[in-house]
């Protein structure tokens, strides 16, 4: 089990440093409930027509006592009037590093080109029409000024998504701000996130006259993250030791016992005091029903008919098209990836049996379950058989479509017994692929560690195809509930 929340730091349009006009250096101090995991570094250069910002974040954290540290930069070039031109993206995590450099073209396409120790591959998309970046959103903040009540509406595209997120920027009145023990009167500015479907995150950052951002609080899967503006020496010193797992568990009111024995189980889903709003997907496996008082009733009853349906898939509907592209972090289309996969399911009869060969030959194939696996995609998964439950969802994903079945990353929580002491729903990754005329749950992660696999002990929260915006909903929604009433359905 991994919390991801990490990547979505990524989705924040970096406020902290955004409305920065100097070109020097500015750093921060990175704060996870209250204790000090890492630092930031923002930097802006104009040369000539060009203009370059920089967006560094360094955080290190522990997971049962294992340390991971993830350091993530994002870069944008634009004009100086805020025009796109391209971009880049590096993340280091925790056992690999991934490069990615977009050049937004004339024609308004995009071309990304990413290395990483799974080889290099070239991708191409539409950019989103209006979206800013850096410069561009600073530019906007500056014509609108920081008039109390001001409101208005923004696309910022995010490099380390590759997606425009749109953003309500609020105006609000002047506080009084602690920035680490110095008292400074500063202007409240809040920016919520939306996605389609995904809920919102919601970042207030405190600005000065100069439109510096000097804090940034972000709640965030049940957390709260803080940038704080500070000298180079503190922002560089050493952390404090954060581990956050308890902190991706969510109670359940009662002992479950063998979930895999039941055929269906209720979850009731209250909203816990502050939160807003719980959007939970629906599929073939889950149930959801939203109650007048906001809180959500989720049956989860798995598809356990599988021995159906032809493969490679040869229909028209869109999203199955979609479930079957090769992405960033699903490389069907890697020359191990397809190899693998089509050894994986050799002799296999239908589509149904073809997933659950790729789901045991994948829990036998990472070797080494590692907490100390930042996230990696499936081709880098194939070079180092490493990883936790992303890792193996990924790779059964990656290797589902390579052979012409239709898949996807769900994120969410699943139930264990005891996991290092925690009992209870934990962050978690697993897989769906799609079968006859359904999409079946695989849990390679599980079946490696001598469970089942998939079963009604999952409650989805988000589902993609394993890119780090695809964790916006697990963001948004981890931490706004708890779970009040379980009902087990064991069956005949």
């Amino acid at each position: 089990m991994k919390p991801k929340y990490i990547v979505c730091f990524l989705l924040m349009p970096a406020l902290a440093g955004v409305l920065r006009a100097e070109s020097e250096e500015e750093y921060y101090a990175v704060f996870l409930e209250g204790a000090k995991v890492g630092h930031a570094i923002h930097s802006r250069a104009v040369t000539g027509n060009r203009v370059t910002t920089s967006e560094m974040v360094n955080i290190t954290m522990s997971r049962m006592g294992v340390e991971i540290s993830v350091t993530m930069t994002e870069t944008s070039v634009e004009t100086a009037r805020g025009e796109p031109l391209g971009f880049a993206v590096e993340q280091d995590l925790g056992m690999m590093v991934m490069k990615s450099v977009g050049t937004v073209n004339q024609d308004g396409t995009v071309t990304v080109r990413r290395k990483s120790m799974g080889g290099e591959q070239t991708r191409s998309f539409i950019w989103p029409r209006g979206a800013v970046m850096a410069e561009g959103l600073r530019l906007l903040v500056l014509r609108k000024g920081l008039k109390e009540g001001t409101s208005y509406t923004a696309k910022v595209f995010s490099p380390g998504i590759m997606q425009a997120v749109d953003s309500e920027i609020v105006i609000g009145a002047k506080e009084d701000i602690d920035l680490l023990g110095r008292i400074v009167n500063l202007t409240k500015v809040e920016i919520v996130m939306s996605m389609p479907g995904m809920g919102q995150v919601v970042t207030t950052s405190y600005v000065d006259d100069e439109f510096n951002a000097l804090k940034s609080i972000t709640p965030m899967a049940g957390m709260v993250l803080e940038l704080v503006s500070c000298p180079k020496e503190f922002a560089m010193a050493g952390n404090d030791m954060f581990d956050i797992v308890d902190k991706m568990f969510v109670a359940s009111p009662e002992p479950l016992g063998n979930v895999g024995s039941a055929k269906s189980i209720a979850y009731n889903l209250k909203l816990v005091v502050g939160a807003q709003d719980l959007i939970i997907p629906a599929s073939d496996n889950q149930r959801v029903k939203k109650l007048d008082d906001g809180s959500v009733i989720v049956v989860v009853e798995p598809v356990f008919e599988t021995r159906i349906g032809r493969y490679p898939y040869r229909g028209r509907d869109k999203e199955l098209l979609e479930a079957l592209e090769a992405t960033r972090f699903l490389q069907s289309d890697d020359k191990k990836v397809v190899e693998l996969a089509r050894g994986a399911v050799r002799g296999a009869k239908d589509a149904g049996e073809a997933a659950r060969k790729i789901e045991r030959f994948v829990a036998d194939y990472i070797d080494e379950v590692s907490l100390s696996v930042g996230y990696a995609s499936a081709s880098e998964v194939v070079q180092s058989r490493r990883g936790d439950c992303s890792e193996f969802a990924v790779l059964t994903a990656a290797m589902c479509r390579a052979v012409g079945i239709p898949s996807r990353v769900v994120m969410g929580v699943a139930y264990v017994d005891d996991w290092g002491g925690y009992q209870g729903f934990g962050g978690h990754a697993w897989t769906e692929a799609y079968v006859g005329d359904r999409w079946i749950g695989l849990d390679a992660a599980f079946k490696s560690g001598g469970r089942g696999g998939y079963d009604a002990g999952h409650i989805a929260l988000a589902i993609g195809n394993g890119e780090p915006g695809d964790f916006f909903n697990l963001a948004a929604t981890l931490g706004q509930f708890r779970i009040t009433k379980v009902m087990v359905n064991r069956g005949q």
